[in-house]
């Protein structure tokens, strides 16, 4: 009889080659993903970005761009600096031109980042309209071939799918995102029902998102990665010039509710957008509802496009998944 460890073993094996979820990736195999996020007022937002780069590099996703919902300064250079340690330069960056959060870290480490790596984008507000790179980069690919991850406000996704027909396409936003997109995997929301912070800060496009959504949404809540920890082997890691290292080796020991790691809220997200459900959550079928005041319930309906998922994954077993992709140094570092 094998044991629980040659069991885990072999689902490592069958996970790392992409074997879960086959229906969720497109023609090729690979997840084309792009990354909405508001990194900045926590970090575990640069962990979902260094297990994104790690994918890409390991032949298992396809970045498409990385865009942030969050307008404060420091969000779209630290982006590109991140982009940049994992030789991605090239990958677009957006921001919202509309009212939108502002929002820092209180523990500095953007304004690290920034004081010690090379960066070409000064400030957020540099950066190109997210809708307006939305459109582009959905126009330019396959029919139903794109993954969008968010791991923030949904600011750039309300604004999208209000947006007109222009030059790029002659779609309306949600049309474009119903022809174009094939799954929305959103850290968002806490379940069956609570307040969380991402749908709380902008509640307003938190509602018409969920609302009015043409496809399928997986959700990762609150419920999910606050009891997965990581970043204390990040911290370790045998390289130096890594800002994704920095930014867990200042932040962990700032807080004492992080001594154990940081709550992986929103690596959940990508890992679910790169290798989908199976064999690491179980799935809860229905409709999110958004409430006036940022709160969140949810409706069971068998016949629904919206999921929400349940922890199944050993936690244990699925920090050190995780955090084994974040401690992923690119090749020549």
């Amino acid at each position: 009889m094998m044991t629980n460890k040659i069991l885990f073993l072999i689902f490592l094996v069958l996970t790392l080659g992409g074997c879960l979820n086959p229906a969720s990736r497109n023609e090729t195999g690979i997840p084309k993903i792009i990354f909405d996020t508001d990194l900045g007022p926590d970090y575990d937002d640069v962990g979902a970005l260094a297990f994104l780069h790690a994918m890409a590099d390991s032949g298992k996703a396809e970045i498409l761009a990385t865009i942030s919902s969050n307008k404060h300064e420091l969000v779209a250079p630290s982006i590109e600096i991140i982009n940049t340690y994992f030789k991605r330069p090239e990958l677009e960056i957006g921001a919202p031109k509309s009212e939108g959060a502002n929002m820092g870290s209180t523990q500095h480490w953007a304004d690290s980042l920034v004081a010690n790596y090379p960066h070409k984008i000064r400030s957020t507000d540099e950066v190109q309209d997210a809708v307006s790179l939305y459109r582009k980069i959905l126009n330019s690919q396959p029919d139903g071939s794109v993954t969008i991850v968010t791991v923030g406000f949904l600011t750039n996704l309300a604004n999208l799918l209000r947006s007109e027909a222009d030059a790029v396409s002659p779609l309306s936003g949600r049309d474009l995102v119903s022809k174009k997109v094939k799954l929305l995997v959103s850290m968002a929301g806490k379940f069956p029902e609570g307040r969380e912070f991402n749908v709380y800060i902008d509640s307003l496009s938190s509602k018409y998102v969920f609302d009015n959504w043409p496809g399928k949404i997986i959700f990762t809540g609150w419920e999910i990665g606050v009891e997965i920890r990581t970043g204390l082997k990040v911290m370790q890691l045998p390289v130096s010039g890594s800002p994704v290292k920095d930014v867990f080796k200042i932040s962990i020991p700032m807080s004492e509710e992080d001594r154990m790691g940081r709550m992986s809220w929103d690596e959940t997200a990508v890992l679910i957008g790169v290798y989908g459900t199976d064999g690491f959550f179980d799935t809860v079928r229905g409709k999110i509802i958004v409430n006036t005041d940022g709160s969140n319930g949810w409706t069971d309906d068998p016949d629904g496009n919206q999921f929400y998922v349940v922890q199944k994954m050993p936690v244990q077993d699925m920090a050190g998944f995780i955090e084994e992709r974040i401690m992923h140094i690119p090749l020549g570092k």
